[in-house]
């Protein structure tokens, strides 16, 4: 009887915590991909209501690899 609160419960929290682990991961994985496709930066800086010429899109895309090496340092 306590297992029918219990488990649901449990459950919701390992979805929770998986979920945040997966778009963490893709969200990642998607930001090192805009370091290599300038097409998809300006994509997104589109979406976001942003107009880039192709000198701010170098500068974004220099910015992006600088933090990530310095991220990689830290590690």
């Amino acid at each position: 009887m306590w297992y029918n609160y219990v488990i649901p419960i449990v459950t919701l929290i390992a979805g929770l915590v998986g979920g945040f682990f997966i778009g963490v991961f893709y969200l990642k994985r998607q930001l090192e991909q805009m370091q290599n496709n300038p097409e998809m930066l300006a994509k997104m800086a589109k979406q976001m209501g942003y107009n880039m010429n192709k000198q701010q899109l170098g500068k974004a895309q220099q910015m992006m690899k600088q933090q990530n090496q310095k991220l990689g340092k830290k590690r």
